[in-house]
């Protein structure tokens, strides 16, 4: 029997990127709907806590700026910090950018947009395979980038309103702030695989507690470069 031909048409592509996203947004709807309910428990307006997901777009940004709204923090710390948290994602673009350079600067600035942690695991995923297939490369395969972007875009939105209209109607006695450093906890410790990142967990929330009491919540941006450099020394050193 024959195998069947690879689709590399842009319907094709964008439906195979679709399809490799949607095993992961199941792990990533819980965590909208908690961002959501916090966001409004932050103070935030319902319509400023969906427009938060659209424009900012990244699940841990988001609810470092929720934490950061809740306690008062100046608008410039805030920018600061979501800034130095969203540093990885340069990392991600630097990766793709070679098998994005055929497309145009259109595609690109709208590929950049939906580049985020799922998005890219899907899409890098994809490219090392046809790295190592010694196949030519599908002339469409920034419509498969487009495929699992959207989809993940789709579902953060989605899951953020639920946990808007969700979070709108839960008695005032059923409080959320607990599940701020829960989530936290769920996403980082899967992270932590290598010298490197348990120094940079470590150093970054030993300079947080240490530097607690710092006006304009300061110690969120210091522990956060701290922890930076404490993980590319422990790197360096491995």
């Amino acid at each position: 029997m024959q195998p069947l031909a690879k689709d590399w048409s842009r319907r094709g592509e964008f439906l195979a990127g679709c399809r490799a996203e949607l095993p992961i947004i199941l792990g990533v709807a819980p965590f909208g709907m908690i961002y959501g309910a916090l966001a409004l428990g932050a103070g935030l307006s319902a319509l400023a806590s969906q427009a938060m997901s659209s424009v900012i777009f990244a699940g841990s940004a988001q609810f470092v700026t929720a934490q950061l709204v809740r306690e008062g923090a100046p608008g410039l710390v805030v920018v600061v910090t979501v800034l130095i948290v969203n540093l990885r994602h340069a990392l991600y673009s630097a990766s793709v950018a070679p098998y994005l350079r055929p497309v145009n600067r259109g595609w690109k600035a709208l590929l950049a947009y939906l580049l985020t942690d799922e998005a890219y695991a899907v899409v890098i995923a994809r490219c090392l395979r046809d790295d190592q297939s010694g196949e030519a490369a599908s002339p469409n395969r920034h419509w498969y980038f487009l495929g699992a972007g959207l989809t993940l875009w789709g579902s953060w939105q989605a899951s953020t309103a639920a946990g808007v209209f969700l979070g709108g109607r839960l008695p005032a006695r059923f409080g959320l702030d607990f599940t701020l450093p829960l989530t936290f906890i769920a996403l980082v410790f899967p992270a932590l695989k290598d010298r490197g990142a348990f120094a940079a967990a470590l150093g970054g929330g030993g300079i947080a507690v240490l530097a607690f009491g710092l006006p304009y919540k300061l110690g969120l941006v210091l522990a956060a470069l701290g922890g930076i450099a404490i993980g590319i020394v422990a790197e360096r050193d491995a």
